[in-house]
């Protein structure tokens, strides 16, 4: 299938299904720490997910992807989502949201270099420049928004969530290309829950124990940012380059701003606002597309 030239409005609603779902799992993740590992937590989300996608195959007679892309699918699973949601967890047991926000924020563009490197996809100079453009505003309102921004080692496993994005990301494209969305997303899963296994050895005490809020928030993580938004991304990444939608999570720290002022009634400052701004604009850069002159 090749990828549309435009994304259209399913998949932008698709894009921000999984932008508000995976920006709500940052407080999730936060809320559930005093009663599980992070570890116990990755293994949850990721088995409560594959669960629902066990469910979806079966009821919609979904097939797995062909054989041989077996592997190659499962090796991305491992990478982008168990390597991701441990290291994540773990991270944000010492550092500050704001520091994990400021790193996550570099996906966009790894994607967009391993994409001209692994996909030899060539980016217009606009789509650079909205990137960068679109990382400034990122920063800005991460910093205005008063979010802690400190130095910590456990930094560097920030870093290594965001190489394990762009390499779910850009290498599931070939795949995506000759298989559904939901049968690749699924096999992905499985063996990402089956390498998070060693992390979850202690869950089934633990969840005997924990508060029921507390188990509510697993549920929330495996089905909403996990499930949804994840099925929901690869959905839009089989349409469009991993490149050009990759860009669109710029917007989750201004969403998640979103999200607290109309919930929680934080009034974001002059600076935030502006910072979202250039953000959007940014993201509306790199996403521009020439317009084909009629002979």
């Amino acid at each position: 299938m090749e990828p549309v030239e435009r994304l259209d409005g399913r998949a932008l609603l698709a894009i921000a299904i999984a932008l508000v779902t995976w920006s709500s799992a940052y407080a999730a993740i936060a809320y559930a720490l005093p009663s599980f590992t992070p570890g116990e937590i990755a293994f949850a989300r990721l088995l409560i997910g594959s669960l629902c996608f066990v469910v979806l195959l079966w009821v919609k007679k979904l097939p797995l992807p062909r054989r041989s892309d077996w592997p190659r699918a499962a090796a991305l699973g491992v990478i982008g989502l168990t390597v991701y949601h441990v290291c994540l967890n773990y991270a944000e047991t010492r550092i500050a949201s704001g520091t994990a926000s400021i790193l996550i924020s570099l996906v966009p563009a790894a994607t967009a270099a391993l994409s001209a490197w692994w996909l030899r996809e060539r980016l217009p100079l606009r789509t650079w420049v909205g990137l960068v453009v679109a990382l400034f505003g990122t920063v800005l309102v991460v910093l205005s928004s008063g979010k802690q921004v400190e130095a910590d080692p456990m930094a560097l496993l920030v870093l290594v969530c965001v190489m394990a994005t762009a390499t779910y990301f850009v290498g599931q494209k070939p795949l995506l290309a000759r298989n559904s969305a939901p049968g690749i997303t699924a096999l992905a899963f499985f063996a990402a829950t089956l390498a998070a296994l060693p992390f979850g050895w202690h869950l089934p005490q633990e969840l005997v124990t924990a508060p029921w809020s507390h188990i509510g928030a697993l549920l929330w993580l495996g089905i909403a940012p996990t499930f949804i938004g994840y099925l929901a991304w690869n959905w839009v990444v089989s349409r469009a380059s991993a490149s050009r939608v990759s860009s669109f999570i710029y917007l989750s720290p201004p969403i998640a701003l979103l999200i607290g002022w109309l919930w929680l009634g934080e009034v974001p400052g002059v600076l935030v606002l502006l910072g979202g701004a250039i953000t959007i604009g940014g993201v509306v850069l790199a996403n521009m597309r020439k317009r084909k002159v009629r002979s």
